[in-house]
């Protein structure tokens, strides 16, 4: 059983359309490296200090995210241009156990884990896009985008 929540359009991900830095997250230090790493990154764009924190705190959640419910994955981010606009893209993929409802996982202060995390709805409000694919025993793929203002 497949849930999705879309926003915006899908992207082309293929290779000749964008280079991504892949950072495979199996532990807490690889959520320190991908936050750091995606940082250096994105100041070669013109973002704010301010958001470059939106942006580390968002690759925190969904690294945690990864980290928590399914144990290993990948975060990957570059930089981005559409429609003459530049920015910042973070795709987290998993092969964990899924979201069983997205609706629900979306909702502000749920939490399986009881965290006080951001969650998904923080990672949502923090950047410009989000899009969330999720099947049941087969994994978790969440792709959100910062766009230069």
């Amino acid at each position: 059983m497949k849930n999705h929540e879309l926003e915006k359009n899908s992207l082309d991900l293929s290779p000749a359309n964008i280079n991504l830095v892949n950072i495979e997250i199996n532990t807490d230090a690889d959520i320190v490296v991908a936050r750091q790493e995606a940082r250096e990154l994105a100041k070669h764009l013109e973002f704010s200090s301010s958001e470059l924190a939106v942006i580390a705190a968002a690759i925190s959640e969904l690294a945690r995210n990864i980290v928590s419910y399914a144990r290993k994955g990948t975060i990957s981010f570059g930089i981005i241009t559409e429609n003459r606009k530049r920015g910042f893209l973070v795709i987290a993929r998993d092969n964990g156990p899924g979201i069983a409802n997205i609706k629900l996982a979306m909702q502000q202060g749920y939490s399986t884990s009881n965290s006080l995390g951001l969650g998904l709805p923080g990672v949502k409000r923090l950047m410009d896009t989000f899009e969330i694919s999720s099947e049941l025993g087969a994994g978790t793929s969440v792709i959100v985008k910062k766009w230069i203002s």
